[in-house]
């Protein structure tokens, strides 16, 4: 009987107030979308990373053939086979913990298996270039990618060592953009939030002070404070399950066409989030949208209707 009674009074609330419950619908569909897609952006640069890091190398670009920026390299010569062995016994001596392992490319290897990927005309700004325009380098994995300073400051300056580079630094202004694009959508979803506790709070006030005879006969007969309360806090949660369940359709929907049909196709060489993550996403968006509307109509319940 109480729970008949609940439903029904419940749907008659939804009905009399149906402009206030699809202001709370777009309001919750609007900021579980942001806060959908600032947690998508954060597993985009978290899956980046872990793919990235896991195959990125500190890069030793040995001397060259003709000129070069380097002080190690004046003499205009590629470096020598006592120079190139040299670093690497100084690499088993010395950072046998941070070096994992050494691969020696020759620039010839470096053409063929790199560059001719990469350019498959050869030609890289304008012109024709061969192999003897390469040069030789050691790639080294890493232990552990944040060791990158260490191995840098024992390899660099000595001699056959034009440049240490860290792959990392190509990637990090990505992984910084991402960043900021998670903050920007985090802040206006924390705000779509507060708006949407204020106009939940504000609709359920609305509804109940619009039943005001109907909660004082329910009083009057003996009508518990919860069995006065739930149908008013299920018409907000009502709107607040069917805006959250529309946040993650349409997260799916544009994950989906412009991710996975469209960027992935264009951009092979990053790992992007997919239809998965979304789908893991949504349960703690539809809990969190219930949750946040329950909250908000009984706090509010508790101060207008002082039951």
């Amino acid at each position: 009987m109480h729970f008949r009674f609940v439903m029904s009074e419940t749907w008659s609330g939804l009905k009399r107030n149906g402009t206030m419950v699809i202001s709370v619908l777009l309001v919750t569909f609007i900021s579980f979308l942001f806060i959908g897609a600032s947690a998508l952006l954060q597993q985009q640069v978290i899956k980046a990373k872990g793919d990235w890091y896991d195959k990125v190398e500190v890069v030793v670009w040995l001397c060259p053939d003709g000129k070069s920026q380097s002080a190690n390299c004046a003499a205009g010569t590629a470096a020598t086979t006592e120079q190139i062995n040299n670093l690497q016994q100084v690499i088993s001596n010395e950072l046998a913990q941070e070096v994992s392992q050494v691969t020696y490319v020759s620039k010839q290897q470096f053409y063929q298996d790199q560059f001719l990927k990469q350019y498959p005309d050869g030609v890289y700004q304008g012109r024709t270039l061969t192999a003897d325009d390469m040069q030789d380098s050691l790639w080294l994995k890493l232990s552990d990618p944040s060791k990158y300073e260490v191995v840098s400051e024992v390899l660099s300056g000595r001699d056959g060592v034009e440049e240490v580079v860290d792959e990392r630094q190509i990637f990090e202004p990505v992984f910084a953009v991402l960043n900021r694009a998670t903050m920007v959508s985090m802040t206006l979803a924390l705000v779509m939030v507060v708006v949407a506790i204020m106009l939940t709070s504000m609709t359920i006030r609305m509804s109940a002070q619009s039943r005001r005879e109907e909660v004082e006969i329910m009083r009057f007969v003996g009508a518990s404070n919860w069995t006065i309360r739930l149908p008013f806090v299920l018409e907000g949660v009502c709107a607040a399950l069917l805006g959250s369940v529309l946040s993650c359709v349409a997260l799916g929907v544009i994950v989906r066409v412009f991710v996975t049909n469209w960027l992935s196709q264009s951009i092979t060489w990053m790992p992007f989030v997919g239809v998965r993550e979304v789908l893991e996403l949504s349960p703690a968006l539809i809990v969190g949208a219930v949750l946040l509307s329950a909250i908000s109509s009984s706090i509010s319940l508790r101060r207008y209707l002082r039951v």
